[in-house]
């Protein structure tokens, strides 16, 4: 079995800073950041936690479009449960008009409210993400979010679908958490109820079918295009946590998420943190974007008092019961200038300890969140690391490398 050895580094030149603009826009975001926390925590919303809210008032928000515009990729956004703000974004590229019955109506509107299920329909991967933000803030359907995931539809040829979970202090741990398993069993369902088609009980017209526990939605894009046997989880910053969270519980599961397997998982700059500091804890404890007692603020907003500990296993991945080997391979990216970044490290390390695929793409002159923060998405660096991760995953996403899931 393959074991990586060593740290991939990318760098665009050595012993490069960050940029001024950079820097300035990152104490201007430390600033706002800041307030906006002690404000959730002196006065959070009041909203039952049972329900709680999924995004900011002051987040940059993408309507969904149906039609594949420039870029090639058609979204829409679904609640998926009745009892929680939980809701999804799908992102579905053209590449599934290739042999499919499905094609673009005279709007640009894509047809697959109504494909017809079975003949030469196209079968995708699906990558479920989840964004950043500190469990505190964030959006699946923020524009930044939108544009990543887009980007990650095109080059990896996948659904993506975003998971919208709910926000702390509104709803605290393990709201969010539980969302994300939430999100990998709807899939589960959904591939089940498309299978209900060869009993003629679909009708994908009326989007819905009755199953053996009443009235259920079937989500067309999800049915007619999706492979779920090519389950990819990727996360960035917090969003890396419940990813991780998701994958052990996907693991724990093994059979009973029939047809799901989860091949392979992608952490971007987890959002991990420990009661012990380790190295680039104390030198980078006032790094750009996150430093490291914001980082603790945004704990104690998400963690219950009383569970509060920088050693609990949602915050410190090595504190985890899980027996590791069980995991799937796991892509870790790491910025050089991130507080985080060694305890991200040191777990891809207890990964590859016990034969997982492993790396660390560790990118230099980088900070937090620099491929999927709003202001760095258009840097050269930004988009290379999409690129990067969708070479990586296509390894466990393609039809030829299926031997290589676990």
């Amino acid at each position: 079995m393959y074991i990586p050895s060593s740290i991939f580094i990318f760098s665009d030149s050595p012993f490069k800073m960050p940029s001024v603009s950079v820097k300035f826009y990152s104490i201007l975001y430390k600033f706002i950041l800041k307030r906006q926390l002690q404000t959730l925590t002196e006065n959070p919303t009041k909203i039952a936690d049972h329900f709680g809210v999924v995004s900011r008032t002051d987040e940059s928000v993408a309507p969904a479009n149906p039609s594949f515009s420039e870029d090639g990729v058609a979204t829409k956004d679904i609640h998926i449960d009745p009892l929680t703000s939980l809701s999804l974004r799908i992102f579905l590229p053209d590449s599934v008009l290739a042999g499919s019955r499905g094609s673009r109506q005279g709007d640009g509107v894509y047809g697959g409210y109504s494909p017809a299920l079975g003949g030469n329909l196209r079968k995708l991967p699906v990558v479920l993400q989840f964004h950043g933000g500190g469990f505190v803030t964030g959006s699946s359907v923020s524009l930044a979010n939108d544009l990543f995931c887009r980007r990650i539809a095109k080059a990896c040829d996948s659904i993506v679908v975003a998971v919208g979970y709910r926000l702390a202090p509104e709803s605290k741990y393990p709201a969010a958490f539980d969302d994300g398993v939430e999100a990998l069993n709807w899939l589960a369902k959904q591939s089940n109820l498309a299978e209900c088609r060869v009993s003629g009980r679909v009708d994908l017209r009326r989007r819905q079918i009755v199953d053996g526990f009443g009235s259920s939605m079937i989500e067309p894009w999800i049915a007619a295009h999706a492979d779920l046997s090519r389950c990819v989880l990727l996360g960035s910053s917090s969003g890396s946590n419940i990813a991780n969270y998701v994958t052990q519980k996907a693991v724990e599961a093994g059979n009973l998420l029939d047809p799901i397997r989860v091949v392979a998982q992608v952490l971007m700059y987890p959002f991990v943190i420990g009661n012990t500091p380790t190295k680039s804890e104390i030198k980078l404890a006032n790094s750009y974007l996150y430093d490291r007692s914001m980082a603790i603020l945004a704990w104690k907003l998400f963690l219950p008092s009383d569970q509060f500990n920088l050693d609990h296993p949602a915050a410190n991945p090595l504190m985890a019961k899980i027996p590791l080997r069980q995991m799937p391979p796991t892509l870790t990216i790491v910025a050089e200038h991130d507080f985080m970044r060694d305890r991200a490290i040191a777990y891809s390390q207890e990964l590859r300890k016990v034969n997982v695929d492993a790396p660390v793409y560790d990118y230099k002159d980088a900070i937090h969140e620099f491929a999927t923060f709003e202001m760095f998405l258009k840097t050269p660096k930004a988009q290379a690391c999409v690129e990067d991760i969708a070479i990586w995953v296509k390894k466990y996403i393609s039809l030829r490398g299926l031997e290589f899931s676990y």
